[in-house]
């Protein structure tokens, strides 16, 4: 796992696999006393999830009070297993959807496991979810987190902006690895709605944090996100023919791109 300072006050951890970032932020340092922590998303391994409370005490800040979730998808519900009395947070609608689909997240989770030989120390326990007004505010300490809406990858999810210290953790939107995917739920015109709520929210980052792959600057989030919207409208112009972005042709993007246009030829059907 590999750790980053972005912020006095924020710090983003990128697991091994698939560069799954995990944000740890606090509100703002007031009379040289640290103040509330929260961790959003989180990195995979079991390694990495018990390296995390060390991470954060080592930075000086607080064991985090509270965990959030940008949405539901198993790789990003983990925080549970480095912070079990925490309680995790998450959009409405997120909660809506792990209401609606019990047991899936800990089912994918053992999927990934058996697959790839990997223990962990005690299942995953999703039991305490909070769920949260989007758009709206959560305070951390002295600051407040906004939360802003998020559907289009999946059909739930929000992205958090930390205004004081410039950072936009923004869920499954504008990686540099990855091209929008939309085969677990998602919704093309959701997710360009999406795409413009975000950049309506970039001349106040410095950094964005995806929820896969490098932390982008203000200018580099910018030009994903016109890739990623010159993406999916091709994709429903053009269907299988639509041009991946340049940096993102890889076999594995072309998968990813085969099943976005099966899904939504389902969708058409």
């Amino acid at each position: 796992m590999r750790a980053v300072a972005l912020h006095r006050d924020v710090i983003v951890a990128t697991s091994r696999v698939w560069a799954t970032n995990c944000t740890i932020v606090r509100g703002s340092v007031a009379d040289a006393q640290a103040t509330e922590t929260f961790v959003i998303d989180s990195p995979i391994l079991p390694d990495e999830l018990e390296l995390l409370p060390s991470l954060v005490a080592q930075a000086g800040f607080l064991e985090p009070s509270g965990l959030l979730a940008t949405h539901g998808d198993w790789d990003h519900l983990l925080g549970p297993l480095a912070f079990p009395e925490a309680a995790l947070g998450c959009a409405e609608s997120t909660a809506e959807r792990l209401a609606a689909q019990p047991g899936a997240a800990q089912r994918e989770l053992r999927d990934f496991d058996d697959e790839l030989y990997v223990e962990r120390p005690r299942p995953l326990a999703l039991g305490g979810v909070q769920p949260l007004p989007v758009p709206g505010r959560c305070e951390l300490g002295s600051e407040e987190l906004e939360l802003h809406p998020a559907e289009g990858h999946v059909a739930d999810g929000m992205a958090v902006l930390a205004p004081w210290a410039g950072v936009l953790v923004a869920g499954d939107y504008l990686s540099a690895v990855e091209i929008p995917t939309l085969d677990r739920g998602g919704d093309p015109d959701a997710y360009l709605a999406t795409l413009g709520r975000l950049g309506g929210l970039l001349d106040r980052c410095e950094h964005v944090v995806p929820g896969h792959g490098p932390v982008l600057t203000r200018a580099r989030a910018l030009e994903v996100l016109e890739e990623d919207r010159a993406y999916l409208v091709a994709l429903g112009e053009a269907g299988e023919g639509a041009q991946l972005p340049r940096a993102r042709r890889s076999a594995e993007q072309q998968r990813m791109h085969a099943r976005n246009v099966a899904a939504l030829s389902s969708r058409g059907s």
